[in-house]
Protein backbone atom coordinates (compact mmCIF):
# COMPACT_ATOMS: atom_id res chain seq x y z
CA UNK A 1 0.00 0.00 0.00
CA UNK A 2 1.29 3.87 -1.15
CA UNK A 3 0.33 6.21 0.21
CA UNK A 4 -1.44 7.21 -3.53
CA UNK A 5 -3.46 3.88 -3.36
CA UNK A 6 -4.84 5.31 0.21
CA UNK A 7 -5.65 8.44 -0.95
CA UNK A 8 -7.28 6.94 -4.33
CA UNK A 9 -9.38 3.93 -2.30
CA UNK A 10 -10.71 6.26 0.31
CA UNK A 11 -11.79 8.68 -2.21
CA UNK A 12 -13.76 6.31 -4.40
CA UNK A 13 -15.72 5.21 -1.12
CA UNK A 14 -16.18 8.60 -0.11
CA UNK A 15 -17.77 9.77 -3.71
CA UNK A 16 -19.09 6.48 -4.47
CA UNK A 17 -18.36 6.86 -8.10
CA UNK A 18 -14.69 6.68 -10.17
CA UNK A 19 -14.99 9.60 -11.85
CA UNK A 20 -16.21 12.00 -8.99
CA UNK A 21 -13.49 10.53 -7.30
CA UNK A 22 -11.06 11.36 -10.46
CA UNK A 23 -12.14 14.77 -10.55
CA UNK A 24 -11.60 15.23 -7.17
CA UNK A 25 -8.30 13.86 -7.49
CA UNK A 26 -7.44 15.54 -10.71
CA UNK A 27 -6.38 12.24 -12.60
CA UNK A 28 -8.17 10.73 -15.52
CA UNK A 29 -11.13 8.42 -14.95
CA UNK A 30 -9.28 5.64 -17.21
CA UNK A 31 -5.74 6.23 -15.06
CA UNK A 32 -8.03 5.70 -11.16
CA UNK A 33 -9.65 2.78 -12.87
CA UNK A 34 -6.74 1.11 -13.70
CA UNK A 35 -5.06 1.85 -10.19
CA UNK A 36 -7.83 0.44 -8.76
CA UNK A 37 -7.08 -3.14 -11.12
CA UNK A 38 -4.23 -3.36 -10.21
CA UNK A 39 -4.75 -2.78 -6.18
CA UNK A 40 -7.56 -5.67 -6.49
CA UNK A 41 -5.16 -7.71 -8.53
CA UNK A 42 -2.54 -7.74 -5.68
CA UNK A 43 -4.70 -8.47 -2.88
CA UNK A 44 -6.81 -11.34 -5.07
CA UNK A 45 -10.53 -9.78 -4.29
CA UNK A 46 -12.90 -6.81 -6.09
CA UNK A 47 -12.83 -3.97 -3.40
CA UNK A 48 -16.29 -2.19 -5.06
CA UNK A 49 -19.48 -3.39 -6.66
CA UNK A 50 -21.96 -1.50 -8.46
CA UNK A 51 -25.23 -1.31 -7.31
CA UNK A 52 -28.06 1.39 -8.03
CA UNK A 53 -26.90 3.40 -5.29
CA UNK A 54 -23.63 3.78 -6.96
CA UNK A 55 -20.23 1.91 -6.39
CA UNK A 56 -20.15 0.41 -3.09
CA UNK A 57 -16.90 -1.06 -1.19
CA UNK A 58 -17.12 -4.92 -0.69
CA UNK A 59 -16.61 -6.26 2.91
CA UNK A 60 -12.42 -6.19 1.50
CA UNK A 61 -13.08 -2.90 0.48
CA UNK A 62 -14.90 -1.75 3.57
CA UNK A 63 -11.41 -3.03 5.47
CA UNK A 64 -9.31 -1.55 3.16
CA UNK A 65 -11.25 2.19 3.62
CA UNK A 66 -10.86 1.65 7.34
CA UNK A 67 -7.43 1.12 7.43
CA UNK A 68 -6.45 3.58 4.65
CA UNK A 69 -8.40 6.26 6.73
CA UNK A 70 -6.21 5.43 9.86
CA UNK A 71 -3.03 5.22 7.93
CA UNK A 72 -3.28 8.59 6.46
CA UNK A 73 -4.11 10.31 9.59
CA UNK A 74 -1.30 8.64 11.11
CA UNK A 75 0.89 9.98 8.16
CA UNK A 76 -0.84 13.81 8.12
CA UNK A 77 -0.16 13.65 12.30
CA UNK A 78 3.66 12.89 11.56
CA UNK A 79 4.21 15.48 9.11
CA UNK A 80 2.81 18.10 11.46
CA UNK A 81 4.88 16.71 14.38
CA UNK A 82 8.01 16.88 11.69
CA UNK A 83 6.46 20.27 10.67
CA UNK A 84 6.69 21.04 14.32
CA UNK A 85 10.35 19.64 14.60
CA UNK A 86 11.72 21.51 11.82
CA UNK A 87 10.11 25.07 13.17
CA UNK A 88 11.82 24.24 16.86
CA UNK A 89 8.06 23.89 18.36
CA UNK A 90 8.91 20.30 19.71
CA UNK A 91 12.02 17.93 20.15
CA UNK A 92 14.29 16.82 21.95
CA UNK A 93 18.44 16.45 22.28
CA UNK A 94 20.47 14.21 24.39
CA UNK A 95 23.70 16.22 25.45
CA UNK A 96 26.77 14.92 26.64
CA UNK A 97 28.86 16.73 29.36
CA UNK A 98 31.67 16.28 31.36
CA UNK A 99 30.72 17.49 35.11
CA UNK A 100 32.54 20.47 35.19
CA UNK A 101 31.97 22.00 31.89
CA UNK A 102 28.20 21.30 32.92
CA UNK A 103 28.25 23.41 35.59
CA UNK A 104 30.16 26.09 33.57
CA UNK A 105 27.98 26.07 30.39
CA UNK A 106 24.37 24.66 31.88
CA UNK A 107 23.98 28.05 33.61
CA UNK A 108 24.62 30.29 30.88
CA UNK A 109 22.74 28.58 28.03
CA UNK A 110 19.96 26.38 29.23
CA UNK A 111 17.81 29.11 30.47
CA UNK A 112 18.16 31.27 27.25
CA UNK A 113 17.73 28.07 25.18
CA UNK A 114 14.43 27.12 27.01
CA UNK A 115 13.25 30.43 27.22
CA UNK A 116 13.25 30.21 22.92
CA UNK A 117 12.55 26.63 22.36
CA UNK A 118 10.16 25.77 25.56
CA UNK A 119 8.94 22.93 24.26
CA UNK A 120 12.18 21.03 23.04
CA UNK A 121 13.35 18.64 25.71
CA UNK A 122 17.01 18.57 26.62
CA UNK A 123 18.31 15.59 28.27
CA UNK A 124 22.11 15.88 29.56
CA UNK A 125 24.20 12.97 30.09
CA UNK A 126 27.26 13.71 32.08
CA UNK A 127 30.45 11.69 31.99
CA UNK A 128 33.74 11.52 31.32
CA UNK A 129 35.91 13.17 28.00
CA UNK A 130 36.56 9.02 27.48
CA UNK A 131 33.09 8.08 27.96
CA UNK A 132 31.35 10.68 26.33
CA UNK A 133 33.55 9.66 23.31
CA UNK A 134 32.00 6.35 23.63
CA UNK A 135 28.51 7.36 24.03
CA UNK A 136 28.93 9.29 21.15
CA UNK A 137 30.00 6.58 18.75
CA UNK A 138 27.62 4.59 19.79
CA UNK A 139 24.91 6.84 19.06
CA UNK A 140 23.47 7.10 22.52
CA UNK A 141 23.76 11.39 22.70
CA UNK A 142 23.63 13.84 19.90
CA UNK A 143 26.58 15.45 20.42
CA UNK A 144 28.84 15.97 23.38
CA UNK A 145 30.50 19.43 24.78
CA UNK A 146 33.96 18.51 26.01
CA UNK A 147 37.71 18.68 26.04
CA UNK A 148 40.45 17.76 23.44
CA UNK A 149 44.64 17.49 24.22
CA UNK A 150 46.71 20.20 23.12
CA UNK A 151 47.26 19.29 19.36
CA UNK A 152 44.71 16.60 19.00
CA UNK A 153 42.70 17.07 15.69
CA UNK A 154 41.31 13.93 15.62
CA UNK A 155 39.90 11.14 17.66
CA UNK A 156 41.35 7.57 18.13
CA UNK A 157 37.72 6.93 17.61
CA UNK A 158 37.49 7.56 14.01
CA UNK A 159 33.67 7.96 14.44
CA UNK A 160 33.97 11.15 16.59
CA UNK A 161 34.38 14.27 14.67
CA UNK A 162 35.70 17.48 17.12
CA UNK A 163 34.42 21.08 16.45
CA UNK A 164 37.08 23.42 18.64
CA UNK A 165 35.10 26.29 20.72
CA UNK A 166 38.00 27.73 22.68
CA UNK A 167 41.56 27.52 23.79
CA UNK A 168 41.80 26.98 27.66
CA UNK A 169 45.45 27.49 29.25
CA UNK A 170 46.02 25.98 32.41
CA UNK A 171 47.49 27.76 35.40
CA UNK A 172 50.03 25.94 37.91
CA UNK A 173 48.81 26.96 41.19
CA UNK A 174 50.35 27.81 44.76
CA UNK A 175 49.73 29.27 47.80
CA UNK A 176 49.80 33.02 48.04
CA UNK A 177 53.30 34.21 48.37
CA UNK A 178 54.99 31.05 47.78
CA UNK A 179 59.10 31.37 48.52
CA UNK A 180 59.62 30.68 44.44
CA UNK A 181 57.03 33.67 43.75
CA UNK A 182 59.83 35.90 43.77
CA UNK A 183 61.08 34.08 40.34
CA UNK A 184 57.60 35.30 38.51
CA UNK A 185 57.66 37.77 35.69
CA UNK A 186 54.54 40.23 35.11
CA UNK A 187 53.79 39.88 31.48
CA UNK A 188 51.96 42.52 29.59
CA UNK A 189 47.96 42.05 28.44
CA UNK A 190 48.63 38.77 30.79
CA UNK A 191 45.86 38.00 33.49
CA UNK A 192 48.57 35.97 35.38
CA UNK A 193 52.37 36.62 35.86
CA UNK A 194 54.55 33.69 34.30
CA UNK A 195 57.08 31.32 36.04
CA UNK A 196 59.57 28.90 34.94
CA UNK A 197 57.95 25.21 35.50
CA UNK A 198 60.95 23.21 35.61
CA UNK A 199 61.38 25.29 39.04
CA UNK A 200 59.05 23.38 40.68
CA UNK A 201 60.77 20.03 39.49
CA UNK A 202 61.10 19.21 43.41
CA UNK A 203 58.15 20.71 44.62
CA UNK A 204 55.00 18.09 46.07
CA UNK A 205 51.97 17.83 43.76
CA UNK A 206 48.44 17.87 43.77
CA UNK A 207 47.08 15.74 40.70
CA UNK A 208 43.36 14.51 40.18
CA UNK A 209 42.72 11.00 39.59
CA UNK A 210 44.10 9.06 36.47
CA UNK A 211 41.92 8.68 33.73
CA UNK A 212 40.60 12.46 34.16
CA UNK A 213 41.21 14.56 31.18
CA UNK A 214 43.21 17.09 33.74
CA UNK A 215 45.27 14.79 34.56
CA UNK A 216 46.37 13.34 31.14
CA UNK A 217 47.06 17.06 30.23
CA UNK A 218 49.23 17.52 33.47
CA UNK A 219 51.12 15.09 32.90
CA UNK A 220 52.02 15.83 29.22
CA UNK A 221 52.82 19.33 30.52
CA UNK A 222 55.36 17.86 33.38
CA UNK A 223 56.88 15.32 30.54
CA UNK A 224 57.59 18.47 28.31
CA UNK A 225 59.57 20.08 31.38
CA UNK A 226 61.00 17.17 32.01
CA UNK A 227 59.80 16.93 35.61
CA UNK A 228 59.04 13.41 36.79
CA UNK A 229 56.68 14.88 40.08
CA UNK A 230 56.26 14.11 43.39
CA UNK A 231 52.35 13.60 44.14
CA UNK A 232 51.50 14.24 47.93
CA UNK A 233 47.61 13.72 47.08
CA UNK A 234 45.45 12.28 44.83
CA UNK A 235 41.20 13.56 44.35
CA UNK A 236 38.57 13.42 41.90
CA UNK A 237 38.04 16.67 42.65
CA UNK A 238 40.09 19.32 40.83
CA UNK A 239 38.64 22.17 43.27
CA UNK A 240 39.43 19.98 46.20
CA UNK A 241 43.16 20.16 44.46
CA UNK A 242 43.21 23.82 44.29
CA UNK A 243 41.94 24.72 47.70
CA UNK A 244 44.50 22.43 49.06
CA UNK A 245 47.25 24.13 46.89
CA UNK A 246 45.72 27.22 48.65
CA UNK A 247 46.59 25.56 51.67
CA UNK A 248 50.23 24.83 50.98
CA UNK A 249 49.94 20.72 51.20
CA UNK A 250 51.60 21.45 47.17
CA UNK A 251 51.09 22.62 43.74
CA UNK A 252 48.92 21.75 40.91
CA UNK A 253 47.69 22.79 37.64
CA UNK A 254 43.69 24.24 36.80
CA UNK A 255 42.67 25.06 33.44
CA UNK A 256 41.84 28.92 33.61
CA UNK A 257 38.10 28.16 32.81
CA UNK A 258 37.32 25.97 35.73
CA UNK A 259 39.28 28.99 38.11
CA UNK A 260 36.45 30.89 37.44
CA UNK A 261 33.66 28.77 38.69
CA UNK A 262 33.54 28.47 42.59
CA UNK A 263 34.15 31.53 44.49
CA UNK A 264 35.95 30.86 47.84
CA UNK A 265 37.65 31.86 50.52
CA UNK A 266 40.51 29.64 49.61
CA UNK A 267 42.87 32.14 47.32
CA UNK A 268 46.00 31.05 45.70
CA UNK A 269 47.97 32.25 43.64
CA UNK A 270 48.18 31.38 39.75
CA UNK A 271 50.99 31.31 37.18
CA UNK A 272 51.18 31.41 33.48
CA UNK A 273 52.86 28.93 31.91
CA UNK A 274 55.08 28.41 28.88
CA UNK A 275 53.70 27.97 25.34
CA UNK A 276 56.71 25.63 25.15
CA UNK A 277 55.15 22.93 27.36
CA UNK A 278 51.65 23.57 25.89
CA UNK A 279 49.92 24.62 28.66
CA UNK A 280 46.52 24.03 27.31
CA UNK A 281 43.04 21.80 26.48
CA UNK A 282 40.22 22.96 23.77
CA UNK A 283 36.88 22.36 24.63
CA UNK A 284 35.25 21.29 21.58
CA UNK A 285 31.85 20.14 20.54
CA UNK A 286 32.14 16.00 19.23
CA UNK A 287 29.98 14.97 17.20
CA UNK A 288 29.53 11.10 15.35
CA UNK A 289 30.84 11.14 12.07
CA UNK A 290 28.41 11.84 9.14
CA UNK A 291 25.50 11.49 11.34
CA UNK A 292 22.43 13.48 10.92
CA UNK A 293 22.45 16.66 13.58
CA UNK A 294 18.89 18.19 14.33
CA UNK A 295 17.83 21.32 13.83
CA UNK A 296 17.29 21.60 17.39
CA UNK A 297 20.91 20.54 18.51
CA UNK A 298 22.55 23.00 15.69
CA UNK A 299 20.52 25.75 17.39
CA UNK A 300 21.85 24.78 20.56
CA UNK A 301 25.66 24.71 19.74
CA UNK A 302 25.76 27.97 17.90
CA UNK A 303 24.24 29.75 21.07
CA UNK A 304 26.84 27.37 22.73
CA UNK A 305 29.89 29.00 20.76
CA UNK A 306 28.49 32.49 20.89
CA UNK A 307 28.73 32.12 24.44
CA UNK A 308 31.97 29.98 24.63
CA UNK A 309 33.88 30.30 21.44
CA UNK A 310 36.76 32.28 19.56
CA UNK A 311 34.36 31.17 16.20
CA UNK A 312 30.91 30.91 15.71
CA UNK A 313 29.93 27.15 15.01
CA UNK A 314 27.28 27.12 12.32
CA UNK A 315 27.01 23.14 11.55
CA UNK A 316 25.30 22.14 8.14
Amino acid sequence: MTDRELLYIKTVVEEKSISKAAQKLFISQPSLSQCIQRIEAKLGTRLFKRTSAGLLPTFAGEKYYKIAIDILKIYNDFEIEISDVNNLKKGKITVGFTNYLATLVLPVILPEYKQKYPNIEVVIVEKNSTELEKSLSWGEIDFAVMHTYPNQNSSDNLNVVFHSLYKDPFLLVTKKNHPLKKYAENIKDSLYPKIDLTLFAHEPFIMVERGQRIRQVSELILQKANINPLIVLTTKSYETARRLACQGIGVTFVPQQYSEIFTSVYQPDYYSIDEKYSPYWTMCVAVQKNAYVSKAAKVFIKMLSERFGSTILDLQ
